[in-house]
């Protein structure tokens, strides 16, 4: 495993990572607001991921620094300080120091780790089994005490808003026409004809009597015509809602932020872990 000064992996580590911020300059404190020294520099492994923060501990010894794993490290940007939890000064005395031109190799860097392990947490590795994974108490960075030790990227979230696009109200209304119907219609009426007989024949003496008062009786009718309104069914609605699908393409621009590795001479870096 490669571990590089934060300012090789990143030129731009203060812009990118820390808003202008240079946690190099934070003050070191102990969990018992014991001053410790300064952040002197940070080390990311060849995928870039912090792994130790290297702290000048001139306050408890001078000119020693050592190695803290980033999981043991809080940081209080609000006051420009980082606190190595869990951090003693016997377990200070007993870390190896760290020079900046040195080779950080497997071994160092158990040396390093057994002193921040419980005894219980020894785990059993060799250097080509070990994944940083194995201490997660002492590399896992979380968003309460690292919230600027990540790298990010943008993704499109896609969501839907239901609105009232409107309403239909549905209802009657009474249009009126005249309408004409027709109906015949019968009316009676009496024809009187009257005609003179042709012949002279006489009547037999006796055989009519003269008399006066009424002969006949014909009763006539009329038609009416008698107009009704009947209402009926002209017509059946049915009102219900139908759902069209459609689907709404977008495009938007989203960024994220990729390593840039800088590299002076031949080192060999594996970028692919």
């Amino acid at each position: 495993m490669t571990l590089v000064n934060i300012s090789d992996f990143y030129p731009d580590y203060k812009e990118r990572i820390f808003d202008n911020q240079d946690i190099k300059n934070y003050s070191v404190y102990s969990e018992t607001e014991d001053k410790v020294g300064g952040v002197h520099d940070l080390l990311v492994d060849e995928s870039g991921r912090f792994r130790y923060l290297v702290i000048d501990t001139g306050f408890w010894f001078f000119g020693k620094q050592v190695l803290l794993p980033v999981g043991r490290a809080r940081v209080d940007h609000s006051d420009d300080r980082v606190y190595a939890m869990g951090m003693t000064k016997e377990q200070a005395e007993r870390l190896p120091k760290y020079d900046s031109d040195m080779t950080i190799d497997y071994d160092y860097e158990e040396r390093v780790r057994g002193v921040y392990r419980s005894t219980a947490a020894q785990p059993t590795s060799t250097p080509d089994t070990y994944k940083y994974d194995n201490d997660p108490t002492l590399y896992d960075v979380d968003e309460t005490n690292h919230q600027k030790f990540k790298l990010y990227q943008e993704r499109l979230i896609a969501d839907k808003d239901r609105y009232k696009a409107g309403e239909v109200a549905v209802g009657k209304k009474v249009e009126s026409k005249t309408a004409k119907v027709a109906v015949p219609v019968e009316n009676e009426r009496v024809v009187i004809e009257r005609t003179t007989p042709t012949g002279t024949t006489p009547v037999t003496p006796g055989a009519t009597n003269f008399k006066e008062g009424e002969v006949a009786r014909v009763e006539v009718y009329e038609e009416s015509a008698q107009i009704d309104k009947q209402a009926f069914v002209r017509e059946e609605v049915e009102v219900r809602k139908e759902v069209d699908r459609d689907t709404v393409e977008a495009s938007e621009t989203i960024r994220r932020e990729t390593l840039d590795v800088d590299t002076h001479g031949n080192p060999v870096v594996n970028k692919n872990r």
